[in-house]
């Protein structure tokens, strides 16, 4: 529990010289056992749109004080998108699954697709486009070579070289618009409804496909009206209502 009772006492440069004070009054108010009051303090930092894994941390550990599941988890996602290997966050976050009801088995991709989405996930569709950009440089130059120099085996090797750089850099396009893809899917979000019904159809006369509790993680696929079309990490899909959930990519 020794996680649970770790807070930030220091501060990322997203947070502004103005919100300081605000911080340090949350933090206070949190070490005092004042949770309620120290959430309002951390929310209005985030409502005046400054982002933080340090303030979306303590938010969340308020929350667990508090035995607010959904939001407790959220919170946690959020602070893991600014910091995605912060072990703090990673082991409270593992706390506060345990509060959850639903049990989801996660289908583990297998063979190629896990290796290929495994490889795409290593850089952002930035860090692919510089780098096919860098490849091609270095093809370019190797091409020059060729065409420039007089001597056999260094031709040979221009060549050789050059189209090894040519097929890494179209491989880093391919991979940049890949994980294109993959982000412009993942559209992950949190159940805050302490129960809700998802149905197999978006609307409240269909059937019920199956029900979820707050805390638990989906992906949502589609949006008609005010339903959400979601899949779970088990691969099961169903439609929800919007208002039972909450969005994590929205900042």
């Amino acid at each position: 529990m020794k996680y649970i009772l770790y807070i930030f006492l220091f501060f990322c440069g997203s947070i502004t010289a103005q919100d300081q004070s605000v911080f340090d009054q949350a933090n206070a108010l949190y070490n005092d056992g004042k949770f309620e009051d120290a959430i309002a303090k951390y929310q209005s930092i985030v409502d005046g749109n400054q982002h933080s894994a340090e303030v979306y941390f303590n938010l969340a550990n308020a929350h667990y004080k508090l035995n607010n599941v959904g939001p407790s988890i959220y919170y946690y996602e959020k602070a893991l998108q600014l910091k995605p290997e912060d072990t703090d966050i990673l082991n409270n976050m593992e706390y506060a699954k345990q509060m959850t009801v639903d049990a989801v088995q996660e289908v583990p991709e297998l063979g190629f697709s896990r290796f290929f989405n495994k490889v795409t996930n290593l850089f952002s569709f930035d860090d692919w486009a510089k780098l096919a950009i860098a490849l091609m440089v270095i093809f370019v130059v190797l091409l020059l070579v060729y065409y420039f120099t007089y001597s056999t085996q260094s031709k040979r090797v221009s060549f050789i070289l050059g189209f090894v750089f040519l097929f890494l850099s179209l491989s880093s396009v391919g991979l940049a618009f890949q994980k294109q893809a993959l982000d412009n899917r993942d559209n992950p979000a949190i159940v805050f409804a302490q129960k809700s019904e998802v149905k197999t159809e978006p609307n409240l006369s269909g059937n019920e496909a199956f029900t979820l509790h707050e805390g638990t993680k989906v992906l949502v696929l589609d949006t008609i009206n005010n339903w959400k079309k979601i899949k779970l990490a088990d691969g099961k899909t169903g439609w929800i209502s919007a208002k039972d959930i909450r969005l994590l990519n929205n900042f």
